[in-house]
């Protein structure tokens, strides 16, 4: 199965493979980055059906902590020792961190070579491979570094699925999760109703996929419209920075950011407590967390003002307002943001 995802300069469009990664043909040298759990559970895959004149493995640490540009270095260093050029290409070979560094490396390596995605985790599948959204971490926050990169192509494979851990398997849920609340009400029954065997996980790929597509195609540079994706992060990547990446995964982190907005939905008249429970026992179905203990309140809403959606010091939350539907509000009192927050110390 193949999606288009077009963008207004025809150069950066390309196209989501599902389940197509047969044959891999490549021009010049060609880097794998990855980590040694990925590399050890598939890599000879890849490696059988990538064609290229010279290839690389580029291993890096596993884990969100090691997301930063000091391992961006190490990519580059490889780049430069090994001698690539323009003409190179990298290929992400693993979860959204990886995509999202192998992204930002390219893009920055002699102003620009090509990458490619592979993604081996439900959550790059669905959300983090599709849309060139590439960065690293840093002591101040989430992805506050980093650059607008489209990949050439992206391939997903469902059978790579096969090996998550149960903990990773749900943090991808939590993003699909996310776009169906935010986007798209019949996608939100139908993950409540089924259970996720073969044939319902690649259905859910190729939904969240088309979704996330048509959202990029509209507002590739979130400026407006993609920002919408963001529902749940601006309360998790908080969480995240204050747990300095070790207590949750990304989509464990969304998931409770979810369970908060949808408290401050709730408390601004906008989503009724029957929705919001509904979705909180959804989270809760696929083994997702829903709570955090919050020391300082007012730390945790200090820290929102180092969000990329920040603007002007005013906090964008994005607000799911019913299932199906998000806004974005700027003008939220911080007494409603603190009384909510107080309800998880």
């Amino acid at each position: 199965m193949q999606i288009n995802l077009n963008l207004k300069e025809k150069v950066s469009s390309y196209k989501i493979y599902i389940n197509e990664l047969e044959r891999l043909e490549l021009k010049g040298k060609v880097g794998i980055v990855t980590n040694a759990k990925v590399a050890g559970l598939h890599l000879e895959k890849l490696l059988s059906v990538l064609k290229c004149d010279e290839k690389f493995i580029i291993s890096v640490p596993d884990g969100e902590k090691y997301k930063n540009l000091e391992t961006v270095e190490q990519i580059l260093e490889q780049l430069f020792v090994s001698k690539f050029d323009r003409s190179s290409t990298l290929i992400a070979f693993g979860g959204g961190v990886i995509s999202d560094m192998t992204g930002f490396a390219a893009s920055i390596y002699e102003r620009g070579i090509n990458f490619i995605n592979i993604p081996t985790t439900l959550l790059a599948q669905v959300d983090a491979s599709v849309g060139g959204k590439t960065g690293v971490n840093n002591k101040f926050g989430k992805n506050l570094i980093g650059s607008f990169c489209q990949p050439k192509a992206v391939f997903c494979e469902i059978n790579f699925l096969k090996t998550l851990p149960k903990r990773e398997f749900a943090a991808g849920i939590a993003e699909a999760l996310k776009m169906a609340i935010t986007f798209d009400k019949e996608m939100f029954d139908w993950l409540k109703s089924i259970n996720l065997d073969d044939e319902n996980l690649a259905k859910l790929v190729e939904k969240s996929i088309n979704l996330k597509a048509k959202v990029v195609e509209q507002d590739e540079k979130e400026k407006g419209l993609r920002a919408i994706l963001n529902y749940g992060h601006t309360f998790a990547h908080v969480i995240e920075n204050e747990t300095n990446y070790k207590e949750f995964l990304h989509g464990e982190a969304v998931a409770i950011g979810m369970n908060m907005a949808n408290r401050l939905s709730v408390r601004l008249g906008l989503m009724s407590e029957a929705q919001a429970e509904g979705i909180k026992q959804v989270l809760v179905k696929f083994g997702l967390p829903v709570s955090y203990k919050i020391e300082n309140e007012y730390a945790f809403y200090e820290a929102f003002f180092m969000d990329k959606k920040t603007k002007d010091d005013k906090i964008n939350f994005i607000i799911a307002d019913k299932i199906g539907s998000a806004i974005i509000k700027n003008d939220v009192k911080k007494e409603d943001v603190l009384k909510i927050l107080r309800e998880f110390k």
